[in-house]
């Protein structure tokens, strides 16, 4: 695979899917993957299908609720390569009512999707602003646009994190750093996702493109990236050609 970029992109919350299908497309493109997620070790295969296809990924253990790990982990990124790319993909999709909706919930759920972006969005910033240039895509859902029955948590921790990405974007990109935020507003394509909808629709077949592919999904995030700086997007929303909305 040829390797035109001397660059990397850092994926924190690289996941099985979406996470996992960007770190995909980004290592196709020829950039050095860094991939951090909790239980690192569920990484393996993803590092292994990138190297098979010739491409570059690193992956490691990381929680993104600490300063010093995701500090960490991306000047470790940044010093293989420069950083050209932070994607911060955390979700923490939780639906509780509010009654039960303890304390505990809602400050795990605040930290790991929109204190942790801040984190994640901060120090990415700080690798990047020296060179003057830099992409830095935020993922959100349904949920950063509206609440809904029993997603207080969710709800409020996606609308902060909105707020985060909004805030960076006037004021780094006129400084060269491109700051995106993605509204993904649909059911995406894993196991989980159909199994619960067989639960509430009570259906076990589901429509073409009724759900939303990762790798659409990345294909969007790299195209964000390659976007020239006089036609830059901020906030773009994803859902299948079905979906209500």
């Amino acid at each position: 695979m040829d390797n035109p970029h001397n660059a990397s992109v850092a994926v924190v919350g690289a996941g099985d899917f979406i996470g996992a299908a960007i770190a995909r497309r980004f290592a196709a493109g020829g950039y050095a993957v860094f991939a951090g997620r909790r239980n690192g070790e569920k990484l393996a295969p993803l590092v292994a299908g990138i190297e098979a296809a010739g491409g570059r990924c690193v992956g490691r253990t990381l929680d993104a609720r600490k300063e010093d790990a995701v500090a960490g982990f991306l000047a470790e990124a940044d010093g293989a390569a420069p950083l050209e790319v932070c994607v911060f993909n955390i979700g923490a999709n939780v639906n509780f009512p509010i009654i039960d909706t303890t304390e505990r919930v809602f400050r795990k759920v605040w930290e790991m999707a929109c204190y942790s972006g801040f984190l994640a969005g901060r120090e990415a910033a700080r690798l990047m602003l020296p060179r003057g240039r830099g992409t830095i895509i935020f993922t959100g859902a349904t949920a950063s646009m509206r609440g809904g029955p029993g997603y207080a948590a969710f709800a409020s921790a996606k609308f902060g994190l909105r707020a985060v990405a909004q805030s960076m974007a006037r004021e780094l990109g006129p400084k060269n750093i491109h700051v995106a935020h993605l509204v993904i507003d649909a059911g995406v394509d894993t196991a989980w996702v159909r199994e619960r909808r067989r639960d509430r629709l009570g259906k076990d077949s589901f429509e073409p493109d009724e759900l939303v592919n990762p790798v659409s999904i990345a294909e969007t995030y790299w195209q964000l990236h390659l976007q020239p700086r006089d036609a830059w997007t901020h906030e773009l929303d994803l859902r299948p050609h079905g979906e209500t909305w």
